[in-house]
């Protein structure tokens, strides 16, 4: 079954699926994966600090797991 990521989901969560979205995080800015509050925050309110379209990076995700 493939995972379908939203804009809701917790940041953690999508990096403990898999481990290998990291890159995508990183390439928004987002440098500090383990430190406890951006690993609780949803991708929307991370999208919003870092100023990056969430709808994007969604899309991105879901096609790095529907291609694994």
């Amino acid at each position: 079954m493939t995972a379908k990521i939203t804009e809701n989901m917790i940041i953690g969560d999508i990096l403990d699926m898999d481990e290998k979205t990291a890159p995508y995080f990183l390439e928004m800015g987002m440098h500090c994966l383990g430190c406890p509050s951006s690993r609780g925050e949803t991708l929307a309110e991370a999208c919003a600090v870092h100023g990056v379209d969430s709808a994007g990076l969604v899309d991105k995700l879901n096609a790095h797991f529907a291609s694994a």
